[in-house]
């Protein structure tokens, strides 16, 4: 991570009242891996200080509104391992973002889940924040949880 964070997007940020979280070490997988110019971001769970903030299945368990929040934050999660892949939140810009929403069956409506995500990139990065994405309905995700998000970033000269 970058010793200080200061800049327009973490200005940005701190503007919508968020702070990049640091993210808890797993030995099973590392949270981002640079392949060439691509930088993946392994798939996060809207985690919160090591607690996740919400299970069940959205359209059944969990409301709309709800599962747009965890999505928000699962995106605020990837932003993060970005900023550490990259050094600074300020030249990452976001390629491609999965969105993967445990939903009831015919609930149909996992790209608005995913919109809230795609918004808080854009309110953080600008135009870096503009991406290709895919969002889709899965029967269940790690831990319960409703929304997991994966991206693909590169980073940018300032």
């Amino acid at each position: 991570m970058s010793a200080t964070k200061t800049g327009p997007a973490i200005a940005r940020l701190h503007t919508l009242g968020l702070d990049l979280p640091t993210l808890a070490d797993n030995p099973h997988y590392v949270d981002h891996r640079a392949v060439h110019s691509s930088i993946h971001i392994s798939g996060q769970l809207p985690f919160k200080n090591g607690v996740l903030l919400g299970q069940g299945i959205v359209g059944r368990d969990v409301e709309l509104e709800a599962a747009r929040e965890l999505a928000r934050h699962a995106a605020l999660n990837c932003l993060a391992a970005a900023e550490q892949a990259v050094g600074d939140l300020n030249r990452v810009r976001i390629i491609q973002m999965l969105v993967f929403v445990a939903s009831a069956p015919d609930f149909g409506l996992q790209s608005r889940v995913a919109n809230a995500a795609s918004d808080l990139l854009l309110e953080v990065l600008g135009e870096n924040g503009r991406h290709a994405r895919t969002a889709i309905g899965v029967a269940g995700l790690p831990l319960n949880a409703p929304v997991e998000i994966q991206m693909v970033c590169t980073a940018v000269e300032e």
